[in-house]
């Protein structure tokens, strides 16, 4: 609706003549009747552009007396500011159109006019008639279509913006400032409340109003509005200080999805009357769904990103080569760390069928299935070896779907060798057990049978003997658990070391003299002050002692020396025996671990002793190394913390 009154010269009004002297105003009684009792709003203007009279209805549009409108200017009703404009009508260049009166109360009415000029007998004109309609009813129409239709609009323009935007945060704010145009409000907000502060999200503010303040105007009002966060929330008559508009209303309303609750939209009327028409308000609530949705639409597509970014890491960072295969073995894709022995360029690989890449019967053992029409069941093909590869492989098939399966590769070379380390110490173990008890046994039927005295004692030697190498044998495999289970703790405190080396010499010594080795220990001070706790410490050097004795030739010598090196102890032992191969000497330390050279030469052995060594001697925070030549003999180097009498 216009807001001033629009001069007559604006419109194209019909100009109707009448050349029939009866049609004179007066001139009879049944056009006055006529001019009374139609449906019509009739004006008469005389020709100084003063009313002359009106009909009923006439007054009652405009809220006038007849007393009070004849005489009055149209001027006043309708504006006719110059001569010009009257000599339009007088020369019948107007047509019928809308205009707006005004109305006693200065109020404005849209009115459809359609303006005549009646002539006297001589053609001359004599008086204005003018009907008026009125279309307040259409125009309301029109403008409630027209804001429906802009309703509309946005509502288009906020899902084609929110979901077929690549960035929906860039679209947010541009679906805000076509709300609030839609709706005339001057501010569009999203916020959300933590703890009773506010978090600003997005918002529009038209350019009348920058610099408004959204946080200080909705402060107040957080506490309700979080109170109850699924309903609609609105205040008129709110004033701010420092504001463009001093008296605003404000409309909150909540924003929820699948997820549960986004936050709030808030609008920010200047009118401070929140007269929203239903659909507006439908408008908005729309508009807050819509972005609702597209909120819960980014988490997702957020949640799926980071699912997606935190699969492709954990893939990549798996050490194992992973092939998507169809039931043909054709590899559709693939991935493998760079590592791994099979790494390839993706180019080499994906689009070739397995049985290319792969011996035949390996792509048949992998692709194997009971049906050969589909993937069924997850299969397992363990210790398969490539051509121009050292390495021992397993491969693991489970099915995605009866057409397509995944293929883990993973690289077992060490588990493999630790199976058979693992097989040999329980064959040796086994071995090693039932030699001493097979001998026992004999000596036992042997001892019942009786003898000469010199052979009963050499029955009871050989028997106690063999009992003793039975025990020992049980005894490192008990201390192996213990070291394996983390249940043997050693507190190391200052000690004197002689004493352990002197007994650990004479515990190994009885075996030694039996092949004429001789045990010489050479240290520079008579008493070794370390970190360390005796039983641990005995059990390291009667290990390594029996060992530098086991490998050494008859008649050789075993030497241990100490010496100091910067703040440790280091402990030698030297034999002259068999030596380790250089590609032995890194798995020395493993558990079951025995080097080719001593099971060739058939030299008794479990393959933890030297575990248990290390272990002990890292418990103890010291370390143990070796250097070793072929034939020519093995040195084993302990250190240890050093420690003064005092601790």
């Amino acid at each position: 609706m216009d807001e001033k009154t629009i001069h007559l010269a604006g419109f194209q009004l019909t100009l109707k003549v009448q050349v029939s002297g009866r049609n004179k105003l007066g001139g009879n009684l049944d056009y006055r009747a006529l001019f009374e009792q139609t449906g019509e709003c009739v004006f008469i203007i005389g020709l100084d552009f003063k009313f002359i009279t009106a009909n009923q209805q006439a007054l009652r549009l405009l809220g006038y007396e007849e007393s009070q409108l004849i005489g009055l200017p149209v001027g006043d009703i309708m504006l006719l500011d110059n001569s010009s404009e009257r000599d339009a009508l007088l020369e019948k260049h107007l047509s019928i159109s809308e205009s707006t009166l005004k109305k006693k109360d200065d109020s404005l009415l849209p009115v459809e006019l359609s303006i005549s000029v009646v002539h006297n007998d001589n053609g001359l004109p004599a008086y204005i008639q003018m009907l008026a309609r009125d279309i307040s009813e259409r125009k309301h129409s029109e403008a409630s279509l027209k804001r429906h239709m802009l309703a509309l609009a946005v509502i288009s323009e906020a899902t084609a913006g929110l979901f077929r935007s690549p960035n929906i945060q860039l679209a947010i704010p541009e679906v805000l400032e076509s709300l609030g145009y839609a709706v005339d409000v001057f501010c569009c907000a999203l916020f959300n409340i933590h703890a009773t502060a506010m978090m600003e999200q997005y918002q529009w503010v038209d350019h009348e109003a920058a610099g408004f303040n959204i946080t200080a105007a909705l402060h107040p009002f957080l506490d309700a509005i979080a109170e109850s966060p699924t309903r609609v929330f609105s205040v008129k008559g709110v004033k701010i200080e420092n504001s463009p508009f001093p008296v605003i209303s404000i409309l909150v309303i909540p924003i929820q999805g699948a997820m549960g609750s986004w936050g709030f939209l808030a609008l920010f009327d200047k009118q401070n009357q929140l007269s929203w028409l239903a659909n507006e308000f439908d408008t908005i609530q729309t508009t807050a769904n819509l972005i609702g949705a597209a909120l819960e639409k980014l988490r997702y597509e957020e949640t799926i990103r980071v699912s997606e970014m935190r699969n492709r890491i954990i893939v990549d960072a798996l050490p194992d080569l992973l092939l998507r295969t169809d039931l043909s073995g054709r590899i559709l894709d693939y991935n493998a760390n760079p590592s791994h022995p099979l790494f390839a360029p993706r180019e080499l690989v994906i689009g070739r069928k397995l049985q290319e890449l792969w011996p035949p019967d390996v792509a048949k053992m992998i692709l194997e299935t009971d049906s050969h029409q589909a993937f069924l069941a997850s299969h397992w093909v363990y210790g398969f070896n490539l051509p121009n590869h050292e390495q021992t492989f397993e491969a693991r098939l489970h099915p995605i779907s009866t057409g397509e399966a995944l293929i883990i590769v993973r690289d077992i070379t060490e588990q493999a060798r630790l199976d058979q380390m693992k097989s040999d110490f329980i064959n040796r173990a086994s071995h090693e057990l039932r030699t001493p008890l097979t001998s026992a046994i004999l000596m036992t039927e042997l001892l019942q049978q009786g003898g000469t005295n010199e052979e009963i004692a050499e029955y009871w030697r050989v028997l106690v003997s063999e009992l003793n190498r039975q025990k020992e044998l049980i005894n490192q495999l008990l201390l192996a658990g213990r070291l394996e289970s983390g249940r043997m703790k050693l507190d190391a405190h200052p000690m004197d070391l002689m004493p352990v080396l002197n007994e650990s010499i004479l515990a190994v010594r009885a075996i030694a003299g039996r092949r004429n080795i001789s045990i010489k220990l050479k240290t520079e001070d008579g008493a070794v002050w370390v970190f360390g706790e005796t039983g641990g410490l005995s059990q390291v050097f009667i290990n390594l002692i029996n060992n530098a004795v086991k490998f050494s030739p008859a008649g050789k010598s075993v030497e241990l020396t100490t010496a100091v090196s910067g703040n440790e102890v280091v402990i030698s032992i030297r034999d002259h025996g068999l030596g380790i191969p250089p590609e032995a000497i890194p798995h020395l330390f493993e558990r079951f671990y025995r080097a080719k050279n001593v099971t060739v030469a058939e030299i008794p052995g479990s393959g933890i002793g030297l575990y248990i060594v290390k272990s002990i001697v890292d418990e103890l925070g010291g370390t143990i190394s070796v250097v070793s030549e072929i034939n020519q003999g093995t040195v084993f180097h302990v250190r240890l913390r050093m420690a003064g009498r005092e601790g």
